[in-house]
């Protein structure tokens, strides 16, 4: 019998009020199973979601949050493979927040050794994001893609992917500080989320409006995502990090034939076959190997100053929160 530390929520709730840092016995793996030790799990706003009961998908009460962490295999169950002890895998789907977990084998992912350790945390769902939101759009090379919540951590994976493929981004943003580091990895264009930035898209793009929007904040920075849009343009909306609604402005709709659309990670992720899920992960872990793109971490905090990580996750950043676990 094993001891795992585990942040868990028995109700929904705000995270801070909800959360409580305990102690569960685990058994040892079982026939088919593996047990998996976490190594690193991000702090991603959809846990706050879940956490709240306000996503998509909710866990089963009681509960561990964390969508996505990385861990390795320290035991196996009969029936698998015992050259599997030691690889890195995908944190199970039952919570990253937490030091132990058991797992069905067949529900195992991989993750190559040579990958960075902290990418390899956050390589689950920001990063997949971002490439099915550039590949799914079927652009070309050359063409626009504007985007806000810039600085956010699918915002630097889109300008650094768009730049792979041979697309041109312009990103808004709410603080001007964050703008050397976005053109630091390759953004062309960042402007503060205010209507000067609309007035300059014709000139910027030489008339070759953006047939692509991004947009994971709404209100009325998704109606200038809008304005900005060429004839036929879609938006695609993500997230909602400012609460607002999106209105709809008409006369785009009508004379501009604008069309916006939603995007889930998780839908993608459960209607696809784990043959294409693999040939896009390996894909980005290839762009994670080469360099090609890169995430930056803000903060590390042992799981057990989950409440610190979570302050600093609320507060302005340019890069990714992660729990590790607490040092023995």
């Amino acid at each position: 019998m094993s001891i795992a530390h585990a942040i868990r929520y028995h109700q929904f709730g705000k995270p801070l009020d909800v959360l409580r840092h305990e102690e569960l016995e685990l058994g040892a793996p079982g026939p088919g199973e593996v047990q998996v030790r976490m190594l690193a799990a991000s702090v991603n706003p959809s846990d706050f979601g879940m956490i709240a009961g306000t996503y998509g998908r909710l866990a089963e009460l009681p509960a561990v949050p964390g969508r996505e962490g990385v861990g390795e295999i320290v035991s196996t169950g009969e029936g698998v493979d015992q050259s599997w002890q030691g690889r890195r895998v995908r944190f199970p789907d039952v919570g990253s927040w937490q030091t132990l977990a058991n797992s069905p084998a067949k529900d195992i992912w991989f993750v190559p050794e040579d990958v960075p350790l902290d990418l390899a945390a956050m390589s689950f769902v920001n990063p997949p994001t971002a490439w099915r939101l550039l590949r799914d759009a079927y652009l070309q090379r050359g063409d626009w893609v504007i985007q806000n919540a810039g600085n956010s951590a699918v915002g630097m994976f889109v300008i650094q992917m768009a730049r792979h493929l041979g697309l041109k981004t312009i990103s808004i943003v709410r603080r001007e500080e964050v703008i050397p580091q976005l053109k630091a990895i390759g953004a062309d264009h960042v402007f503060l989320d205010n209507d000067d930035y609309v007035k300059e898209i014709d000139a910027i793009t030489e008339g070759k409006r953006p047939q692509l929007a991004l947009n994971m904040v709404g209100g009325e920075s998704a109606i200038r995502l809008i304005k900005s849009l060429g004839n036929g343009g879609r938006m695609v909306t993500f997230g909602g990090a400012s609460f607002e609604p999106i209105r709809f402005p008409t006369r785009f709709f009508i004379f501009n034939d604008i069309v916006l659309k939603g995007f889930w990670m998780d839908r993608w992720f459960r209607s696809n076959s784990r043959e294409r899920v693999n040939i896009m992960m390996s894909k980005i872990y290839a762009l994670m190997r080469d360099g090609t793109i890169k995430a930056p971490v803000e903060a590390r905090y042992p799981l057990s100053q989950f409440r610190e990580a979570i302050e600093r996750s609320n507060q302005p950043r340019c890069g990714k929160v992660l729990l590790v676990p607490d040092a023995q």
